[in-house]
């Protein structure tokens, strides 16, 4: 047999298919190792054939992987072509999607421990009487069976388990052990009855046509029993599913639910995983052992067979949008996959995004809304503070006299509060009063972040940390201040308020580890806690049934972005985190500081006016023609040599120029100039930005870019990215 394989190196000068002799264990969607020039290296076998164009005594021999089942499937094969042809990206790069890192590059196997057990009954083996030790661990295999061999020997001694080998008393195995990466999530099976309108959306998703269905819900309006109960329909059906998330955070949270109705049959796929853990979670699910993925943006990729729901929960949030390439869109693989598997794709969000709400009216998508919470209650009431009376009161606390007031009526009636912040650190930056000096990253032009209880800055781009000057580095003035306020400053200041108060800290800093985001949650929902301080993190998803009261410290901090979408951003953060407050039986109070009260969409947004909102924003885009009137094009040139980046910056827009002047009447802007952040992790930054009213000249842009990149130089293109930064 012949295998046509792509060799695992994401290069445009190997995309194309290479042939090799294979044996007939080897079937399509297999890793093999092949013999290339020197080299041996890891490649997919994409199609096998009878014969070959070429002298089979000049092909070489392909060596399988030791595989349970081929790695990829037929349907992911075909959906790794369209992700490479959509983003013209080498083959290579769209196949690694599909696979853990470490697997691929063998770093990784199946984990493996030793056991044992008696090979006879114990009154049937003889002991010489000094041989206690044998004896008794020869008792304990009795009592206990089958025993890791590690274990044996911590009880009773090394080479106990040797000794028993070598008279023959042992059976010996070896077995594979499945690493799980959240054994401490645990979850009870919430109440199943569906509430009249719970169970007409169940309806409408089934019944209509359309591969791609929005439910519009408010928060709190029930869409994930709505997921859940899709999704048991699908395993009903012998369908799997997958569950996509938007922040690790919400993960845990919703594995515990997954798990305490579906059991063992949801995996989850996320980065924080270690590598051994995501091995396993991975050929749970390529085995069919499991035929639930849960996961953030990767879990799109699950390598489940016969799907019957995808379902993308906060369906708007930016982090849908990969910032490595192939810089794909979740949605749109998503999409591409529902429909080659003829499944059904389900997006739900309070706030949906601006594009997807237009298909929606426009008849493209299926909408469902949901106007109204699960159990009849209010939304909160949306109090707007003018930051700007405070200051002029003299209050330069990063707390109103309105917010103080909520909080101390909330802890008086022992209810929780949450504290949102848009930023995390002590404070956003060191400023020197005397020459404006601000301390930033050697590595990233950024400004560095001052955190308190390491006392050290920090960049939050690349990780870098750095000493905390006593004095400022260029004129040696000992007067520091700290602009800003972070998550560590406005729980220190909590504290001095309400010393009694137990304060609880949500962000990058405080959620290390896998388990890092679930125990902090698990610790506020089990009253551990009366206020929980975080950033983004916590605004989306969680559900604290005493949670009465919820401030929003700086509602303007994603509002004067240098962004189009700053004020859909503003609205949907602000509906988001309000929704955590009022969510069980009692009423619900939201306290939002800005110094921009008149702002239309902070007003929107205080009335739950999603209806609103879009009519305003979208005849805002229409008339400005940006997304979804045109189309956003970036061209990224970065490298660590400023000369060979600058070089093949200056050569791609040449070459982009030319694209330029021959579809001029396509463009509504083109423009060089360098990334806002000029440099990040040691790499300068350019860019070209396009904006296009026609899409007709987007498959020259590609390849005009294509050439460029290489020798320490990356070369990518975006299309309507989430980050223009």
């Amino acid at each position: 047999m012949i295998a046509e394989v792509i060799v695992d190196i994401a290069s445009g000068e190997t995309d194309k298919v290479f042939e090799y002799l294979c044996d007939d264990r080897i079937t399509a969607g297999a890793r093999v190792r092949a013999p290339f020039g020197p080299r041996t290296l890891p490649g997919f076998v994409v199609r096998l054939k009878e014969s070959s164009d070429y002298p089979v005594e000049k092909l070489k021999k392909v060596i399988p992987e030791e595989d349970e089942l081929p790695a990829l499937t037929p349907e992911c094969l075909s959906l790794a072509k369209k992700i490479a042809a959509r983003y013209r990206v080498p083959l290579a790069l769209s196949l690694r999607l599909f696979l853990p890192a470490e697997m691929r590059t063998g770093k990784v196997r199946e984990l493996t421990r030793r056991f044992v057990e008696l090979r006879a009954p114990l009154e049937n083996l003889s002991f010489r009487a000094s041989a206690k030790k044998q004896l008794a661990a020869a008792r304990y295999l009795e009592e206990n069976g089958k025993t890791e061999s590690a274990e044996l020997n911590r009880l009773f001694g090394g080479g106990i388990v040797r000794a028993l080998e070598e008279k023959g008393c042992l059976t010996v195995t070896q077995e594979q052990i499945k690493r799980d990466p959240y054994k401490s999530v645990e979850g009870i099976a919430p109440p199943r009855v569906l509430t009249p309108d719970q169970l007409a959306a169940v309806k409408a998703v089934k019944e209509d046509g359309r591969t791609v269905q929005l439910i519009h819900g408010v928060t709190g309006s029930g869409k994930t029993e709505i997921y859940l109960t899709l999704i048991a329909d699908c395993l009903k059906e012998g369908k799997s599913s997958i569950f996509l998330v938007p922040e690790i955070s919400l993960t845990p949270q919703m594995l515990s639910q997954l798990r305490a109705r579906f059991g063992k049959n949801a995996a989850i796929l996320h980065s924080g995983l270690s590598a051994g853990e995501r091995f396993d979670e991975w050929w749970r699910l390529r085995t069919g052992e499991a035929k639930i993925a849960i996961g953030a943006r990767s879990a799109v990729f699950a390598p489940l067979e016969n799907l019957g729901v995808i379902i993308v929960d906060e369906e708007h949030d930016g982090s849908y949008f990969s910032e490595t390439a192939p810089r794909y869109s979740t949605f749109e693989v998503a999409r591409l996959r529902a429909k080659s598997g003829g499944c059904k794709l389900v997006l739900g969000s309070a706030t949906p995004a601006v594009e997807t709400y237009k298909k929606a009216l426009e008849g493209e998508f299926h909408l469902i809304p949901l106007k109204k919470r699960i159990n009849k209650r209010p939304m909160p009431e949306i109090e707007i503070v003018d930051m700007r009376r405070e200051a002029k009161r003299g209050n330069h606390s990063p707390f109103s006299a309105t917010l103080k007031e909520e909080l101390e009526a909330c802890l008086a009636q022992e209810k929780q509060a949450i504290l949102f912040l848009n930023r995390r650190g002590y404070s956003q930056s060191v400023i020197c009063k005397d020459c404006g000096y601000v301390a930033k990253c050697d590595a990233c032009d950024v400004s560095l972040t001052y955190h308190r209880e390491e006392d050290c800055l920090k960049c939050h781009y690349c990780g870098a940390k750095y000493e905390m000057p006593t004095g400022c580095l260029e004129c040696g003035s000992k007067k520091l201040s700290y602009a800003g306020t972070g998550t560590q400053k406005i729980v220190s200041e909590l504290q001095k308020l309400y010393p009694s108060a137990r304060v609880l800290r949500m962000d990058n800093d405080t959620t290390s580890g896998k388990e890092g985001h679930y125990k902090i949650l698990k610790r506020f929902g089990e009253r551990e806690a009366d206020i929980l301080v975080g950033t983004q993190m916590i605004a989306k998803g969680h559900d604290f049934p005493s949670v009465t009261l919820v401030g929003i410290l700086d509602a303007d901090m994603s509002l004067h972005f240098s962004d189009y979408r700053s004020g859909e951003r503003t609205f949907q953060l602000i509906t988001q985190v309000a929704g955590r407050s009022g969510r069980a039986e009692e009423k619900g109070k939201v306290v939002l500081q800005t110094y921009s009260p008149e702002n239309d969409v902070l007003r929107f947004a205080c009335r739950y006016d999603y209806e609103g909102f879009y009519e305003n924003e979208i005849s805002l885009r229409a008339a400005a023609a940006f997304p979804p009137f045109s189309k956003i094009v970036r061209v990224l040139v970065s490298g660590e040599d400023k000369k060979a980046t600058l070089e093949a910056f200056k050569n791609a827009y040449f070459a982009l120029e030319e694209v330029y002047g021959r579809y001029r009447e396509d463009f509504l802007f083109f423009d060089k100039m360098a990334a806002p952040i000029k440099r990040i992790e040691n790499k300068y930054r350019y860019q070209v930005l396009m904006r296009l009213a026609k899409t007709d000249a987007l498959p020259e842009i590609y390849a005009a870019c294509a050439e460029y990149g290489g020798k320490g130089v990356l070369v990518s293109v975006e299309e309507n990215p989430a980050n223009l930064s």
